[in-house]
């Protein structure tokens, strides 16, 4: 049974924060809040709002700047906003005089009591931590099985009642048949000392051509076997190995000829291949045995090769490149692993291992409603206690038959599935790391369950071209992934938040930006001068301090029309396609400029497009093109991703908003940026879509513990 938090019966969930208290919500898409560590419901900002969890896009704009913007679009005021423009200049200039009073009363202070400094100055850097928010949760679950022999597996309780670990490297077969020529008779042999200096033949054939299930199944074996072992003598050999025999009966026995399969054909001195009848056809005997799921190593790993067909006599030398234009229908794959393997043209360690993985994943076990080149939706597991496979087939046959490539081998586990077994491995052979690398990779279709994997990637990058950065932990029982290393970040997607940004700095901006908060008091000493002084200098100080009044929006928007050279980290989210003008706008306000402080991705995306100039840059054309998909077939599936920290947008694809961003790894000069989604009731995150990032960004994404991806 999975590892899951309490649902109750009347479609309510009951999770926990990140303290580990309980909470009882609804089914509706939830996150946890960066600020608080509570489970909150996600509301989603977006371009059209439908539904209770959607609003409309809204800011947190300094309300000084939000009002000084204002007034200087307007102006000057068409008749029927007269009276509305004189409200809002007058209340911004109530604003500036409250900020100024603001800055006498902390600056007073500061003197009377300097030892505040300290603790002011820390209140006022909490809003800018230089850091994307967190994420606060962790993965508090069990796994089933870890990397660490430290840490506990509930795997471990499937091993069977004295069963033995299996030694890492076993050079010879358990189990042998061998010719006793004084008993004139074929005797299964287990002594070791005999079977290590027995020369022998291994058998590889396929089931349905030798003995398929029906009422004459067992005769068919018996006359099957007759014929390999005259053939095997015909051979001058004396021993064989034939799975049909020599397999065990028991659980820890077939673990044990399953663990040592790629040592029976290293270590045979020549394997045969035997066919089915060639009257049905020489190309439809060997189509049905080069679909077969262990042909591919069992021929890869043999010394020499030979052939033969069931109702002909002659046995036929063969080379491993006949062999791929005999019995292999997707040759340019199979043709360039029988390359690597021949010394001809050698490949690096990981392309040919994934190459490898790609073809025996085409073989028989596949669904057949799938095409050949589609990942196999993930297994799901017997429930423990309910059913027993020990009988039936392995679920993770294509794994085991994969691993003898690699140098270090899993104990099999009938109860597991492929994706597990294929983990496993991966973490066994931790210079590989094909299981991170999966993380990175962004499928044409993400899987409801297992979502980390992945045999294809929509940015055209292959397995070996991604430097993960993570480590796999483990797994869990139900498939999630539970990596650590990772950074992560919080996604906002409320609102837009006030964003703390720094721009270049001028001695002329400088001046006309303090000249504002000095038209107040010039009014005041200007009254003050009438009645009791000049009349002439209290007006001319009257009528600067009007002037100062009036002009006041121009020049607080002029202050801070800077370059911007810092911002404040953040990832924000917003549900549809919004433009760069109306992003800068609820970002910055009134930091206007003559040039574009946001702008598009060239390749971080599915919807870039890079400009074809001499400089690098995105295209405007990925505004348009996100709008068409965004009116069709993907509508309500289309977001937009605003970077603060590089000021790049990005517009992708989901089923839901992603609300959490794991750096993951490296490819082609960015970095590989998981956006995922967060499932309280299971304490998983979900993967949504993947983004190419610049990598200087993760530095500003603080490490996090451990988290599941499933």
């Amino acid at each position: 049974m999975r590892w899951q938090l309490p649902v109750t019966q009347n479609k309510t969930i009951t999770c926990r924060n990140d303290l580990g208290q309980l909470k009882t919500h609804g089914p509706e898409q939830r996150y946890v809040s960066p600020t608080t560590g509570a489970c909150r419901k996600l509301v989603v900002q977006a371009v059209n709002p439908r539904g209770e969890s959607e609003v409309a896009i809204r800011n947190h704009i300094n309300q000084a700047r939000k009002t000084a913007i204002w007034l200087t679009d307007n102006s000057p005021p068409q008749w029927r906003r007269i009276i509305k423009w004189i409200i809002l200049w007058s209340w911004f200039t109530c604003l500036l005089t409250m900020k100024l009073i603001w800055m006498i009363v902390c600056l007073f202070v500061l003197i009377i009591i300097p030892d505040l400094a300290d603790d002011i100055g820390e209140d006022t850097e909490v809003h800018d931590t230089g850091y994307y928010k967190l994420y606060v949760r962790r993965f508090h679950g069990q796994l089933w099985a870890a990397r660490s022999r430290m840490e506990h597996s509930s795997s471990s309780r499937f091993i069977e009642e004295g069963e033995v670990d299996i030694r890492t490297q076993t050079l010879y077969p358990r189990l042998l048949i061998i010719y006793d020529p004084i008993r004139n008779e074929w005797v299964p042999c287990a002594d070791r000392d005999i079977i290590i200096r027995t020369n022998f033949v291994a058998i590889s054939f396929s089931r349905k051509d030798v003995c398929p299930k029906g009422p004459n199944e067992e005769t068919e074996k018996a006359q099957f076997i007759e014929e390999v072992r005259a053939a095997v003598l015909g051979q001058k050999y004396n021993a064989y190995w034939l799975d049909l025999e020599c397999v065990g009966e028991t659980q820890s026995e077939k673990n044990v000829d399953l663990y040592c399969m790629a040592d029976v054909y290293r270590g045979a001195e020549v394997t045969m291949i035997m066919l089915g009848k060639s009257a049905a056809g020489e190309n439809e005997c060997w189509k049905s045995w080069g679909e077969r799921v262990w042909t591919m190593p069992e021929a890869l790993l043999s010394r020499r090769l030979c052939y033969k067909f069931r109702d002909r006599e002659e046995v036929t030398p063969l080379s491993l490149f006949e062999l791929a234009n005999l019995a292999y229908t997707n040759y340019h794959d199979e043709q360039a692993i029988i390359n690597a393997y021949s010394g001809k043209d050698p490949l690096e360690r990981l392309e040919r291992l994934t190459l490898l993985k790609s073809a025996i994943w085409r073989r028989r076990m596949a669904p057949p409603s799938l095409p050949p080149r589609v990942a196999p939706p993930p297994s799901q597991l017997d429930m423990v206690g309910e059913h027993s496979a020990i009988n039936g087939p392995c679920k993770a046959d294509r794994v085991y038959a994969l691993m003898g490539f690699f140098e270090h081998r899993i104990r099999p586990n009938h109860f597991e599935d492929e994706l597990h077994a294929l983990v496993r491995l991966s973490m066994a052979n931790d210079n590989d790391r094909i299981v991170e690398r999966m993380v990175s990779m962004l499928p044409p279709t993400i899987t409801e369950t297992a979502c980390w994997y992945s045999d294809e990637d929509i940015y055209c990058a292959n397995l070996w071209d991604i430097l993960p950065v993570i480590q796999v932990a483990g797994i869990t029982e139900h498939g999630a992934l539970v990596i650590d290393g990772c950074r992560v970040a919080a996604i906002r997607w409320k609102d837009f938040p006030e964003i703390a940004f720094g721009t270049t700095n001028s001695l002329k901006r400088s001046v006309i930006g303090f000249l504002p908060y000095l038209s107040w008091p010039t009014l005041i000493i200007g009254l003050g001068t009438i009645t009791t002084r000049s009349l002439v200098g209290g007006i001319t100080l009257i009528a600067v301090a009007l002037v100062l009044l009036l002009l006041s929006p121009w020049m607080f928007v002029f202050h801070h029309s800077g370059r911007i050279v810092r911002t404040q980290p953040w990832f924000i989210g917003v549900k549809g396609v919004i433009s760069i003008t109306e992003v800068e706008r609820h970002l910055y306000g009134d930091a206007t400029g003559h040039f574009p402080r946001m702008s598009f991705t060239p390749s971080g995306s599915q919807f870039s497009v890079p400009e074809r100039s001499t400089e690098r840059g995105g295209s405007f054309e990925q505004y348009d093109q996100a709008k068409l998909a965004d009116s069709g077939q993907d509508a309500g599936h289309i977001y937009t991703l605003i970077d603060t920290c590089s000021s790049t947008m990005y517009y992708f694809r989901a089923e839901r908003p992603p609300t959490v961003c794991i750096f993951a790894g490296r490819e082609g000069g960015l970095g590989r940026f998981v956006l995922c989604s967060e499932r309280c009731d299971i304490n998983e995150l979900h993967k949504e879509s993947v983004l190419r990032m610049p990598m200087e960004i993760s530095e500003k994404m603080e490490l996090c513990g451990w988290v599941a991806l499933g």
